[in-house]
């Protein structure tokens, strides 16, 4: 399954112990992935999340997923329904799965499986804080963060927040892994400079793999 899908990705860069950057993985599959985010989009539309202290986040999200990760004034968590529809989240696209395991087995994480699917919409000026992928019920299965758009600067920070993060330039078509011991590192976004994509216009969109439960 990896050679069909990776064929035209370079190798992959470690980046930490559990840690790998697949540069240029899902760009063959990137029409057919974004095609499928419009989609899913049109069915749970991107929102604003508001913090549990009050924010308004920069990012706009959606799910898709038996799970999907929701913020309010009640707390961080994931949710089967989406709360502005009260319907279950949209399923996971096939190609979203066989994406995603394919890069997690590519980084040394056979089986994974994702429940969950976080879509974010990143448009100019929008950013991410250091924070921690905790809300996950247990932490033995890895991140698969995949990038499609405008390139950013990804923030890969330690153990603890004050550690100083790695820059790292996520660009389209390139898939990020980390688990193990690298699986509560804070990271983060740093804000999107304007450009336009070729094929996504004036945005980024990232897709964050995780098993919730």
């Amino acid at each position: 399954m990896n050679g069909d899908l990776f064929a035209g990705a370079s190798g992959p860069e470690q980046i930490g112990p559990g840690s790998w950057l697949q540069h240029g993985a899902a760009l063959d599959a990137a029409p057919a992935l974004f095609a499928e985010v419009q989609h899913l989009t049109a069915a749970a539309p991107f929102r604003q999340m508001q913090t549990p202290g009050g924010s308004r986040m920069s990012v706009a999200m959606s799910n898709c997923g038996p799970f999907g990760w929701v913020t309010d004034r009640s707390g961080y968590r994931y949710a089967a329904t989406d709360p502005l529809s009260g319907l279950p989240w949209p399923p996971l696209p096939p190609l979203f799965l066989q994406i995603a395991g394919a890069a997690a087995e590519r980084a040394g994480y056979p089986g994974f499986v994702p429940d969950a699917c976080l879509i974010n919409r990143y448009a100019p000026g929008a950013r991410m804080a250091l924070h921690q992928d905790k809300d996950e019920r247990d932490f033995t299965a890895p991140i698969v963060s995949l990038s499609l758009g405008l390139p950013v600067v990804f923030l890969f920070g330690g153990d603890q927040r004050s550690d100083p993060p790695a820059r790292l330039l996520l660009s389209h078509g390139d898939v990020l892994v980390w688990g193990g011991p690298d699986r509560l590192r804070f990271h983060g976004v740093m804000p999107l400079k304007p450009g336009r994509h070729e094929l996504l216009g004036e945005q980024r969109i990232n897709l964050t793999f995780r098993k919730a439960r």
